[in-house]
């Protein structure tokens, strides 16, 4: 039976049968399932745990009972079958995965990091064992050579750990030669990962020659860091420290800084950091081909720029209420720390606009490939993204002109014109793409129209300023691509014109009455299958109905009252005779 042993930590993989198979790519697949993939230590320390249990249950090679503990070695007679070998490695792995559990956890509580160094020689202690079995005859040459490199790499961490650089350098030194002839000696596809774990051991080797003395080392380091967009694992803390301390050594000899003809001194350390790496961090960007690496670059710049700013503005504060409560006449010339603030305001926007047009270029690349198949649960490429991305960019160059001190700078202004119609062209452009889709012809062709507009003015416009306008998109091949446009836009409005003069006829026309007032006639109506079919009128119209009659009382016109005349005479003459009969009760 074949079986297969993980390096704990490294995606290497020992065959233990003398014939060698393929087996590095499923070890890594299996890592990657048990929570390496996220670099979850715990998780893949609890794997190992569970499979040392499997495997000494299925060996009946248990140490002892639930009462008592039992040591046992692996000795060579063992190794008839590998599984043995595997209950070794197993160990190793799981005293590395808790070493380096222990290391993300040493940043908060720094007492664990003894615990981190015990775990450490525990596994450099099971590899050492790993390597000595290796020796025997059963095992073929390969998986002896992987045993030392395995051993040489747990011999490294923990001498790193330690900060023994130069015996941590030849531990690396040794891991890194023999993974290299282990790749020379197979084929491609299995020397992607002997590569892989030479391209994760060369940091540590740059960082263990700077320490011991070699200063070109940290120029090595810095571009790889910048390349990867940040290291991650052992040297990712360790590394972050030792650049931000290289370039404060520089930035202290960094004193003034040049911009439009005018040299503004640099007072600030985190400015002056900034500065010096942002040309480090700007040749990463134009080297690296991935997206996911230029954006993650853009972010980190963007992010520095911000901090710089943060800085500069702390230092204005005091600056503008000594301006305000000063009694010289303001010349309208800004000062040194205003002028520096433009400045980083000026590389913070420049750099926001060169990450827009970056993904503006990725997402056009898309849509040029939007004729192959679509994969499943993947958003499509549309050009609205564009539009919305050339927002951006207009927004962040109307912002520009407004910054202090570039006010009456007519070069710089004219500049700044030039660019917003270059983009301003570039967004027309997407915008009657996003209307072709849609089938409206007569505005797309307008706002083609209106691209080759701006085109012009800026080639009209940019004779002395070319040299400054050489990182902007090419307005020549898009006025050839608009040119194309037009033509294909022309032939498909007469296509879709003939198809709909076709299709309409007689019994397709309609005359906007609900299908219950035409059950006569006979009609092709396609919206009857639709969410808006037109069935009954609704609401439905008012009809006149007769109202409720009103009574009106005109009997009363027509009643003849009976005469009061005798009455009214009566009481008339009864005086006051009358009127004290009454009061008595004598009134008849």
């Amino acid at each position: 039976m074949q079986s297969s042993i993980q390096l704990p930590g490294s995606n290497i993989l020992f065959n233990i049968s003398l014939t060698s198979s393929s087996v590095l790519q499923i070890v890594k697949e299996s890592q990657q399932q048990h929570g390496l993939r996220h670099g979850d230590f715990q998780r893949y320390r609890g794997y190992c745990s569970r499979r040392l249990r499997r495997l000494r249950k299925t060996l009946n090679f248990k140490m002892g009972n639930r009462h008592k503990f039992t040591g046992k070695k692996v000795t060579e007679e063992l190794l008839s079958d590998n599984r043995y070998l595997l209950l070794i490695l197993m160990d190793a792995e799981r005293a590395w995965s808790y070493a380096m559990q222990l290391k993300q956890e040493a940043n908060t509580e720094p007492r664990k990091r003894f615990h981190l160094l015990s775990r450490l020689r525990k596994a450099v202690k099971h590899a050492e064992e790993l390597e000595r079995l290796c020796e025997s005859n059963r095992v073929d040459a390969k998986t002896k050579l992987e045993a030392q490199a395995y051993t040489a790499y747990l011999t490294g961490m923990l001498r790193f750990e330690r900060q023994e650089w130069k015996a941590a350098m030849e531990a690396f030194n040794k891991c890194k030669t023999i993974y290299e002839k282990l790749a020379s000696a197979f084929t491609d596809e299995q020397a992607i990962l002997y590569n892989q774990r030479v391209e994760e051991i060369s940091p540590n080797i740059r960082y263990c020659a700077y320490n011991i003395g070699d200063q070109s080392a940290i120029s090595e380091l810095m571009q790889m860091r910048l390349r990867s967009g940040g290291t991650e694992g052992l040297l990712a803390e360790k590394l972050e420290s030792l650049i931000t301390q290289t370039r404060a050594k520089q930035a202290a000899t960094m004193s003034e800084v040049e911009w439009r003809g005018r040299t503004v001194p640099v007072k600030i350390d985190k400015v002056r950091i900034f500065l010096l790496g942002m040309a480090d961090t700007e040749a990463a960007i134009a080297q690296a081909e991935e997206e996911e690496t230029k954006e993650r670059l853009f972010e980190s710049l963007l992010s520095e720029c911000r901090d710089a700013i943060q800085a500069v503005r702390e230092e204005l504060k005091p600056d503008q209420k000594q301006r305000e409560h000063s009694s010289e006449v303001d010349s309208g010339k800004v000062t040194n720390i205003q002028y520096l603030h433009s400045y980083l305001t000026y590389i913070k926007l420049s750099t926001a606009i060169k990450r827009n047009e970056s993904m503006a270029k990725a997402l056009q690349k898309a849509l040029l490939q939007q004729q192959q198949p679509e994969e499943d649960g993947k958003r499509t490429a549309r050009p609205q993204d564009l539009i919305r991305l050339y927002d951006i960019i207009l927004q962040n160059l109307a912002e520009l002109p407004q910054l202090p001190g570039l006010e009456e700078d007519k070069g710089y202004l004219k500049e700044i014109g030039i660019k917003t119609l270059v983009y301003k062209a570039y967004r027309c452009f997407f915008i009657a793409q996003s209307y072709v889709l849609v089938k409206k012809w007569s505005e797309a062709l307008v706002l083609y129209d209106r691209v080759l507009k701006y085109a012009n003015e800026v080639q009209a416009q940019a004779g002395t300023y070319k040299n400054s306008l050489k990182e902007l998109p090419d307005v020549q091949e898009l006025i050839t691509q608009v040119n194309a446009e037009k033509y294909s836009l022309q032939a498909a409005a007469i296509l879709d014109a003939g198809d709909n003069h076709e299709i309409e006829s007689p019994s397709q026309v309609k005359d906007g009455k609900p299908l219950s007032e035409r059950f006569e006639t006979f009609c092709l109506d396609p919206s009857l299958v639709s969410k808006q079919a037109s069935l009954v009128h609704f609401p439905p119209e008012f009809q006149p109905i007769p109202c409720k009659p009103l009574f009106f009382d005109l009997a009363l016109n027509h009643v003849t009252l009976p005469p009061l005349e005798d009455k009214v005479e009566q009481k008339a003459k009864s005086g006051l005779t009358g009127y004290i009969k009454g009061i008595f009760g004598f009134r008849s």
